[in-house]
């Protein structure tokens, strides 16, 4: 059996997004961009492309959800403008002061993710929106398709490094010198929220220090519109 090389991996990336550049344009198509690991590799690729054909800006959407590592934060603000990326930042509607954070895992993340989400979706009118989630990376996330057709609101999800693996996402960082987060420097392998992230075990999955009442609710969340 042919085991897929990062390059073949590369190649197939870039022809999903050059041909979504051919047919769809520019101003519809934004990163869903966390200041992870994942979707840097997806906002670096993309921004190649566009440079590539002299077309700008380099769109991105990211969801504050007002409880993140500050270390997320200060690194997505850094690389903004590094990069010069037009970052819509998307909050949540709901006051944190006294909101029980991580206590009911859907609830919480349907609040400070999903509706955020749907919300800067509608507001910059992306018609596509690219993920960095992996397939190995979460069982609910085996079946994940490469383009997904998303409604209220409209718009098509496109995972274009579904098939690439952690090991893939940092040889690619170092491959092209790509920056990121200090947390992983530190030990953590997966960023989410604070009160629901830890380093993982020594010899534990990459998403073990994510909480897992979370974890178990990929599925639900993703069917309210979760990425």
């Amino acid at each position: 059996m042919h085991k897929t090389t990062l390059d073949e991996k590369i190649h197939a990336t870039e022809t999903t997004l050059a041909l979504l550049l051919e047919s769809s344009a520019p101003g519809s198509i934004r990163v869903a961009w966390t200041g992870g690991k994942d979707s840097t590799v997806v906002l670096f690729i993309w921004k190649s492309l566009l440079d590539h054909h002299g077309i700008g800006p380099l769109r991105a959407i990211n969801l504050d959800t007002g409880c993140k590592f500050p270390e997320v934060m200060a690194f997505r603000d850094e690389l903004t403008e590094k990069w010069d990326v037009d970052l819509h930042v998307t909050r949540p509607a709901v006051r944190l002061d006294g909101y029980p954070l991580a206590e009911d895992a859907v609830t919480c993340c349907r609040d400070l993710k999903v509706e955020p989400l749907k919300r800067a979706i509608r507001e910059t009118g992306v018609t596509y929106l690219l993920t960095g989630i992996r397939r190995d990376e979460h069982p609910d996330r085996a079946g994940r398709q490469l383009t997904e057709e998303r409604d209220s609101p409209p718009h098509v999800m496109v995972n274009p490094i579904l098939d690439w693996t952690e090991t893939d996402i940092w040889a690619f960082h170092d491959r092209f010198d790509l920056p990121h987060c200090e947390l992983y420097d530190q030990g953590y392998r997966s960023l989410g929220c604070q009160p629901c992230t830890a380093k993982p075990g020594e010899g534990a999955g990459e998403r073990s220090g994510r909480d897992q009442a979370k974890e178990q609710s990929m599925k639900t969340l993703t069917s309210l519109g979760y990425f």
